[in-house]
């Protein structure tokens, strides 16, 4: 029987992984890295970030994206973007949801309210596809979390449009991007200089609105960051100091054995 060879199993999954992955692939381009203030064991939010990266949303991806998991309401919460009350009322009441049946058995439609869930701009799925060519723009909540990558993949993606490569064709409504699987996206380029006018006097490059975005997308899959964090550092505390009293007690324990032996 062949002995087993560790080095020659650990060469092949490493093969298979970089095939597979499409970070690692010969066909998307390495992701670029940026230092997030949100990473890291103590890392938090940057608050003016979240509410730049929410009007971006609200003013260029919401045309297209949902995110049906956020209310209103969290975007006053703690640990998120931390818009006053009245902050939020006034976002939700700019926008008008449809409610119903009234006491006539018809639907209606109403300003909204912080309770309400972020409207989608499409009532289905079939009308979504139907207005993008085919193409369905998925929903925003959590798509941090559901692409490898995470913060720098969304980011990369937004800053990777450019021009395709000499020899390359790509079809109507097709548009290279040098981040993505095979090159090649569906959306065009969501962001250019100056399309939002922050409201707290901030250059909208688009450097600034792909990272802001971003951060605000990263928040919504992870609304919680923050608090895990501040558990994190407690319990790592704590274990620390459980550890060191163990230690010194049966360090006192033995050494009463050996004063004894």
């Amino acid at each position: 029987m062949k002995k087993f060879n560790f080095k020659i199993f650990l060469s092949s999954f490493l093969t298979i992984f970089i095939l597979i992955n499409p970070l690692y692939g010969a066909e998307s381009g390495e992701l670029l890295k940026v230092k997030w203030s949100f990473k890291g064991l103590t890392g938090k939010f940057d608050r003016a970030s979240l509410q730049r990266g929410f009007q971006v949303y609200k003013e260029v991806c919401s045309s297209c994206h949902s995110m049906q998991y956020l209310s209103y309401r969290n975007l006053g919460e703690s640990g998120g973007p931390e818009f006053s009350e009245q902050e939020v009322k006034a976002i939700a009441a700019s926008i008008e949801i449809e409610d119903g049946p009234d006491s006539q058995g018809e639907m209606f439609t109403r300003a909204g309210r912080p309770a309400d869930k972020f409207k989608s701009p499409y009532p289905n799925v079939n009308a979504s596809t139907a207005a993008n060519g085919g193409a369905y723009p998925p929903d925003m909540s959590v798509l941090v979390k559901a692409r490898p990558g995470g913060s720098n993949y969304i980011y990369s993606v937004l800053m990777g449009y450019e021009d395709p490569p000499a020899g390359m064709t790509l079809d109507d409504g097709v548009y290279y991007n040098k981040y993505m699987i095979g090159n090649k996206i569906k959306m065009s380029s969501p962001l250019n200089e100056d399309i939002v006018e922050y409201t707290d006097g901030t250059q909208a490059t688009v450097d600034q609105m792909a990272k802001d975005v971003t951060t605000f997308l990263s928040w919504a899959a992870e609304p919680e960051l923050e608090e895990r964090h501040r558990t994190g550092v407690k319990v790592i505390i704590y274990l620390i100091l459980l550890t060191t009293l163990v230690y010194l007690s049966m360090k006192k324990i033995w050494s009463r054995v050996d004063t004894e032996v």
